[in-house]
């Protein structure tokens, strides 16, 4: 069992940065791919970035390539978003997800069994 907790969400101008980061309980947390989505009002929940359970290859959304960086800490039981040149449409809650089971589908939400519960990013123009 892991339990997600996700914070450093705010308001921020376009071009701006913010950083996001998924606290996670859970012995196993170091053998899960973890992976970040978020879901814009009236909008389905998107793929946005993932990670392998060791670090070494990282996954992105078109939308963010180049723009956002993945990364985790399996010492600390953490995995952050650093996010830069933030658009208005990058505006959306941003969920931090675990995937036990290490799918090479890392860009479907119906993989990831653990979430956390959000943290709202709002990017003004």
């Amino acid at each position: 069992q892991v339990q997600l907790v996700e914070s450093g969400g705010g308001l921020v101008q376009a071009g701006g940065s913010l950083r996001l980061s998924c606290a996670a309980t859970g012995r196993t947390f170091r053998n899960y791919a973890m992976g970040w989505f978020r879901q814009a009002p009236g909008k389905e929940r998107e793929f946005v970035a993932a990670i392998t359970w060791s670090g070494s290859s990282a996954y992105y959304a078109d939308s963010v390539k180049g723009r956002f960086t993945i990364s985790r800490v399996n010492a600390k039981n953490t995995v952050d978003l650093q996010m830069n040149s933030l658009k208005p449409e990058d505006t959306a809650v941003y969920y931090c997800a675990a995937d036990p089971r290490a799918s090479s589908s890392y860009f479907s939400r119906y993989n990831y069994d653990y979430w956390g519960q959000g943290t709202q990013v709002t990017v003004s123009s």
